[in-house]
């Protein structure tokens, strides 16, 4: 099965990006992205096996397929400061990066009184790489691949409710390099194939007025695989070539989501968010066969993290026409990293998104649509007497442009 999800997972993704608070992915589709992740309550497409799929219970009794590519670009984040007791004041950027990544969703018609759904995502992701010190020291390159297989069931209760559950398996890939030729350096890749559930409840008391909730349980990506440890750089004396293991986890998130269409057929939805990032105390790399003294204080001491428990804050806005659905929407979304354990691997802050996107009916069954999303970050400044690696300065420019194009075929 491992095998198998490995296969599948290198056909279909080979990068990720943070573009979430943290490095969770929420908006894993056209519709999504459109609607900045607010399609918790009003979701009607393929794509409700991901968001919601107590909405499948709702939809017309017909097969529903939809795949989505996406393209990710990160602008260049910038550093000014200094890290340490050395008063070198750096300006450094990490590497602009650019990602194309598929998804695709399916819905199927009524089995029995059920519906059966299955999703092929991007959960989460992490790329950062830099060339210079001080960031290089640390994060060289620090990536994290993962895509999600969730199939998901939906039975209603009476013809205002229904409930879903679904099963995640998850395969995720890991890299961590590190270089500072005066001390030492770290080459570990690793993988790992992890298991969750995801819950959803979908309530219609009236024709216009639509609640959702969904929970999706935390999943400890548990990467194992191999670790080189050089003391000054890769060309430097090997000490290391053995096993390593290193977990971080996918937190558990719950979402709640009302929305309402007028009669005007424009329906507004809003959804709070709650990460449950509090899970994340700490990034322990562990080794197989005891690794040098001199290395352990760079590699095998726990690093802290102690990230926040964060919300989310999403609107979304719908506009029926007569072959044309046109879409907009915002999100507010807090950082759960803290000042403490802030670093070069992860330079995240609290950010603003403003995302539209538009599907048109070419006929009954095949529809096309494009969306589009750009996330503002704050700059945040940093200071070393409050920063457990002692950095001192400012990041800034670690905006997010997102761009989806997709078909929705029903048969």
């Amino acid at each position: 099965m491992k095998n198998l999800l490995k296969i599948t997972t290198l056909s279909v993704i080979t990068a990720t990006a943070i573009y979430a608070g943290g490095y969770k992915i929420p908006e894993t589709s056209l519709n999504g992205i459109a609607l900045s992740a607010a399609n918790v309550a009003h979701g009607h497409g393929a794509d409700a096996a991901y968001y919601n799929p107590a909405n499948m219970a709702f939809m017309k009794d017909e097969n529903s397929l939809e795949a989505d590519l996406i393209y990710i670009g990160l602008d260049p984040v910038k550093f000014k400061g200094s890290v340490g007791s050395d008063p070198t004041l750096h300006d450094i950027s990490a590497k602009s990066e650019s990602f194309f990544i598929p998804s695709l969703n399916y819905v199927s018609p009524k089995l029995g009184n059920a519906r059966v759904g299955l999703s092929i995502v991007v959960p989460g992701g992490l790329s950062k790489e830099w060339d210079d010190s001080p960031a290089k020291d640390v994060a060289q390159e620090f990536t994290l691949e993962a895509v999600e297989f969730n199939p998901t069931i939906a039975v209603p209760v009476n013809d205002k409710l229904a409930l879903a559950f679904g099963f995640r398996m998850v395969y995720s890939k890991g890299i961590v390099k590190s270089t500072s030729p005066a001390l030492a350096s770290r080459d570990m890749t690793g993988d790992s194939l992890d298991f969750g559930y995801n819950l959803a409840l979908a309530y219609k008391p009236t024709s216009a007025l639509e609640i959702g909730a969904t929970y999706r349980s935390k999943i400890g990506l548990s990467e194992e695989g191999n670790a080189k440890l050089y003391i000054g750089d890769t060309t430097g004396a090997k000490v290391y070539d053995g096993g390593a293991s290193v977990t971080v986890p996918l937190p558990a998130a719950l979402n709640l989501a009302v929305a309402y269409t007028f009669k005007t057929k424009t329906t507004v939805e809003l959804v709070y968010e709650r990460n449950f990032w509090s899970a994340y105390k700490s990034l322990d790399f562990n080794y197989k066969s005891p690794i040098s003294p001199i290395l352990q204080p760079s590699f095998d001491a726990p690093i802290t993290k102690d990230w926040h428990d964060t919300s989310a804050f999403r609107l979304g806005l719908t506009q029926k026409l007569d072959s044309m659905t046109l879409m907009a929407g915002m999100v507010y979304d807090k950082t759960p990293v803290p000042n403490g354990s802030y670093s070069f691997e992860l330079p995240d802050s609290d950010s603003l998104s403003v995302s539209l996107g538009g599907r048109y009916m070419i006929n009954d069954a095949i529809n096309v649509g494009l969306s589009a999303l750009y996330s503002m970050r704050d700059n945040r400044t940093i200071n070393a007497a409050d920063n457990n690696n002692q950095i001192n300065g400012e990041f800034s420019n670690a905006n997010v442009l997102i761009l989806s194009a997709g078909i929705g075929y029903k048969f």
